[in-house]
């Protein structure tokens, strides 16, 4: 169980399941850029939470509800939440979350939708088996099942998302043709600080860029003139560290020589005061 200063924020299973950088951009390193589609999604949010609640046939309708798992460490706002009345007496909540656009080829929706119902399902000792999703695109409800094994999914990530907050993970960018339609886009930079990127190519990348709006030049040509700049500077070193080579070796040889020449000095037969008395003393 968690406590309430444990909490993390419901929505983050949305962005975990999109892409777990984009939760850790924007729920660790608070991060944050808008888009035309962030923005349409906060207009929709918007009028869904427009305060007062309100009966319809019977149906009570919650707006805006705050909600809360001590079991699963979440709390957040519901957009909707229907009570129907059931023959037994107590109204069954009916959570429906409003999205712009229409369904996504991930489950990251229903992923939000059932923790959703997984937290009123704690506070009010309720079950409630299904919910719904209002997509802004058709204009319709599209009802989900809080099936065991979506339910074991959500805990899962929301399992996942206090691992990576409690250690504060943020990982790696990774490039995929998702990443074009993130808001977060220019924050991350997948396509040039991915995993497999060099830090090397980033930063020419980036010193390219500054050195072409100072300049005021083409990138292509600055480019261009920096790869014979690196071409001379590699032949450069290439000279020093040969003049290096050169010089050490010099070095390591002179006593060796020095030894040689002191040696020979003492060699019968050879030439000098000591070779002349060794060699006279020959009988």
């Amino acid at each position: 169980m968690f406590t309430e200063d444990d909490l993390l924020a419901l929505s983050g299973l949305q962005h975990l399941v999109f892409c777990e950088r984009q939760w850790a951009l924007i729920h660790i390193e608070q991060q944050w850029a808008e888009n035309r589609l962030t923005a349409e999604g906060r207009v929709l949010h918007e009028r869904a939470h427009e305060p007062g609640d309100e009966s319809r046939g019977g149906v009570r309708i919650c707006r805006d509800l705050m909600i809360r798992s001590l079991r699963l460490g979440l709390s957040g706002k519901a957009d909707v939440v229907e009570f129907h009345p059931q023959p037994e007496g107590a109204d069954r909540p009916f959570p429906i979350e409003y999205k712009r656009g229409g369904p996504k080829p991930t489950r990251c929706d229903e992923v939000q939708l059932c923790a959703q119902a997984l937290c009123l399902e704690e506070m009010l000792s309720v079950e409630i088996p299904r919910g719904a999703i209002f997509y802004g695109q058709p204009r319709r409800r599209m009802e989900v099942e809080f099936s065991s094994q979506l339910r074991a999914e959500t805990e899962g990530l929301a399992e996942r998302m206090h691992f990576l907050y409690a250690r504060r993970i943020t990982p790696p960018a990774v490039y995929l043709p998702k990443c074009d339609h993130c808001s977060l886009f220019d924050i991350c930079l997948p396509k040039s600080v991915g995993a497999g990127k060099a830090v090397e190519d980033y930063v020419r990348r980036s010193l390219i860029h500054a050195m072409s709006e100072t300049v005021g030049e083409e990138p292509a040509r600055v480019k261009v003139s920096m790869r014979r700049t690196a071409k001379t500077a590699k032949i450069a070193v290439l000279l020093i560290t040969w003049r290096r080579a050169s010089l050490r070796w010099s070095c390591d040889a002179a006593p060796a020589q020095h030894f040689v020449r002191h040696d020979a000095r003492r060699v019968p037969g050879a030439r000098g005061r000591d070779g002349a008395g060794a060699a006279g003393s020959r009988t």
